[in-house]
Formats: C-alpha cells, sequence, structure tokens
C-alpha cells in the first residue's frame, strides 16, 4: 500500500510539473494565414519570382521565425499556419498600379520601382476574404511574405480599436469586431529581418499599454532605456539600439555600460542587478542573435503591476488583450 501511495504522488508531482506553464500562464496559439505573393515568371522559362533570383524559401522562413518566437517566449507563444495561400500574382498598390512579371523584373534589375511602393491592404483583404475569417475566429492574423519593393508595411493593425503598430491602422475595417495583425515579410531578407518587424510591432504595443502611465511609473520607458540617451541607467534597449549603443543598428558595438538588463529577468521583484554588458551578450552584431536575446528580456509571468499583465506577451500576441 505505501509503494503504491508513493507512486500516486510521483506521477501526482510529474503531471504537475508537466502542465504548470499551462495552467499558471496561457499559452498562446494564435491561428495564422500565410499569403505567399510568388508568381510563376513566364518570361523567365516559367520559374517562380523566388527562385529565379535564389531569394530565400518563405515556408522555411516562417518556421524558423516560430521557432524563434517560441524560443524566446519559452514557448508561451506557440504560431499555428492554418492556411498557406501561394498567388501567382502581384499586389495591387495604392494607386491601382500592378507589377507585371516583365515590369518587375526590369524593375528589379534597374533597381527603378514604382511610386507610391505601398500596396493597398483593403483590396488584399477583400480579395482573400480575410475578415469574415477573422470574425469567425478562423484566423487570427495574417502574414504577407513577398519580393523586395512589395509595398507592405513590417506590421499593421484592423479592425475596430484597431491602432498604430509601426504604421497606421488599415481604413474602412471598423466593421470587423476583432482586432487583428498583418505582418509584411520580405522574403528576400533573412528571418533575423522577420525578427525585427516583430520587435518594431512589440514596441508599437507596448508603448499604446503603457501610453497613459505616468513617466515615474512607466515600465516600458524603463525597459528600453539605453546608455546614450540614460548615461548609468541603461536597461534593454530598443529594436535598434542594444544597451551600449551610439547609432541606429549599431549592435555589433564593443563599448562597455554598466546596464539592468539581466534584473528584468526577476520581473516584477527587481533586486537592483547590474552588469557591465557590451556585443558578446547578444551575438556581436549579428541582427537576428540580438533581436532574440532582446525579446527573451521581456516579462513573463503571472499577475498585474499598476492594472497592467505581468505578462507583455499577451499584449504583443493579441491586440484584443490591449484595453480602448
Amino acid at each position: 500500500m505505501k509503494h503504491i501511495l508513493i507512486l500516486i504522488l510521483v506521477c501526482t508531482l510529474l503531471f504537475c510539473f508537466g502542465c504548470s506553464k499551462e495552467q499558471q500562464l496561457k499559452i498562446m496559439r494564435p491561428k495564422v494565414l500565410v499569403i505567399i505573393y510568388n508568381p510563376i515568371v513566364e518570361t523567365e522559362g516559367g520559374m517562380r519570382l523566388q527562385k529565379l533570383f535564389n531569394w530565400y524559401n518563405p515556408d522555411s522562413l516562417a518556421h524558423v521565425y516560430i521557432d524563434d518566437l517560441n524560443e524566446v517566449s519559452e514557448g508561451l507563444l506557440d504560431y499555428q499556419i492554418v492556411q498557406r495561400i501561394e498567388s501567382d500574382s502581384y499586389p495591387v498598390k495604392k494607386d491601382g498600379f500592378r507589377y507585371t512579371d516583365e515590369s518587375f523584373v526590369a524593375a528589379w534589375r534597374s533597381r527603378e520601382f514604382h511610386q507610391p511602393d505601398g500596396v493597398d491592404y483593403n483590396a488584399i483583404l477583400e480579395e482573400f476574404n480575410i475578415i469574415p475569417q477573422i470574425e469567425s475566429g478562423a484566423i487570427d492574423e495574417v502574414w504577407l511574405f513577398g519580393f523586395p519593393y512589395g509595398g507592405f508595411w513590417e506590421s499593421t493593425m484592423a479592425g475596430k480599436g484597431a491602432f498604430y503598430c509601426n504604421s497606421d491602422p488599415i481604413p474602412n475595417t471598423e466593421n470587423c469586431s476583432r482586432k487583428f495583425i498583418v505582418m509584411g515579410f520580405n522574403y528576400e531578407r533573412g528571418v533575423g529581418c522577420m525578427l525585427e518587424d516583430f520587435g518594431h510591432r512589440t514596441e508599437s504595443i507596448m508603448s499604446h499599454v503603457f501610453r497613459n502611465v505616468p513617466a515615474e511609473a512607466n515600465l516600458w520607458e524603463k525597459f528600453i532605456k539605453y546608455d546614450k540617451v540614460a548615461p548609468g541607467e541603461s536597461n534593454c534597449g530598443n529594436v535598434h539600439f542594444a544597451p551600449n549603443s551610439e547609432k541606429d543598428y549599431d549592435w555589433g558595438n564593443t563599448r562597455v555600460v554598466l546596464s539592468n538588463c539581466d534584473d528584468w529577468y526577476n520581473f516584477p521583484d527587481f533586486k537592483g542587478i547590474t552588469k557591465e554588458v557590451d556585443c558578446t551578450e547578444w551575438g556581436n552584431g549579428d541582427i537576428r542573435e540580438h533581436h532574440k536575446w532582446w525579446l527573451k528580456h521581456i516579462p513573463k509571468t503571472l499577475g498585474e503591476t499598476n492594472g497592467i499583465s505581468n505578462n507583455w506577451w499577451d499584449y504583443m500576441s493579441d491586440p484584443n488583450n490591449v484595453a480602448n
């Protein structure tokens, strides 16, 4: 009998430890519609545009991006691609212009592209029946993959209550009761640039979350401090500026500064931990490694501070968790 009780206790403990993260912090599994603009270029032997110019495979990019975000969130953000569309077309621009195979290949080879560059997001939403799918819960966000000068914002938001998300909200979408994000990825670039897109999305969302918090209590503004703007008070910096950066994209700076960056692992119970840091902390200038380092420091724990969730990933993954 004693052995049976011990076995039951051990099994109970193993079960509790195995599911503790699910019980304590909600694991987010947003459902994604992926649209890949990858035309078949008839004038170049029927090759897909991505293969014609030997750019990155968008499917591989998507899966590595998902893995990276899952890693840095410690398993809390687990994107699910529920629908994939590979389009043999070019998205229409705001002024109605649309590339053909011939005009895009000529533009790429001459580096003379159509302006204005921006796409007509409303046309994309309509063409792919996106808003009804958001409303029904079939999808939660959209990832657009395209070629250079495809005209996408890194991120943009739509729906009722949409706010600035590295770009102004998509107009004429207030009829959608749920907010949703449309990410824009360039498959000429690597996963590091995709993480930068997510980083700028994060900056916009968290700035909005803390928009009414007084400066002295604004934990987001504390998180993004770096030495150049706050000498001796560096924390984690932002997407473009590491704690010791002196200019944009200066992730390879060897200058040593004092930083509170690792005290964010104790959030919200700061211990006053500081240490000297330089670029060896975040990959010696590698864009992907810096962005993973930065995202790992973003709080993800139980409870609230001043009415704001201590798990900031709640907001970063779903703008519907952000109060209007």
